[in-house]
């Protein structure tokens, strides 16, 4: 499993591998991922480009993505410092 640091640098390289890594690193499947990754793309574009376009589709899709991801970040099991 990747260190954080790595997680932390890839997240701003390559958002898209962070997104595909999922997966392997909280068991949430293409569902997930592919909505964060549409929402990163679409804030690409409201940045870069001026054209925003959110739905409430999207919002909803992004709320359980995100939903999702808490669950499984919450039930992490952190190492002990012992």
């Amino acid at each position: 499993m990747f260190g954080s640091a790595a997680i932390a640098w890839l997240s701003t390289q390559q958002p898209i591998i962070v997104f595909q890594l999922l997966p392997h690193t909280l068991g949430l499947g293409p569902e997930v991922w592919r909505v964060l990754s549409k929402c990163h793309d679409i804030r690409n574009l409201g940045e870069y480009e001026g054209d925003l376009n959110v739905d409430e589709r999207i919002v909803a899709d992004l709320t359980a993505a995100c939903q999702a991801v808490s669950a499984k970040v919450d039930a992490l099991k952190l190492p002990s410092n012992a």
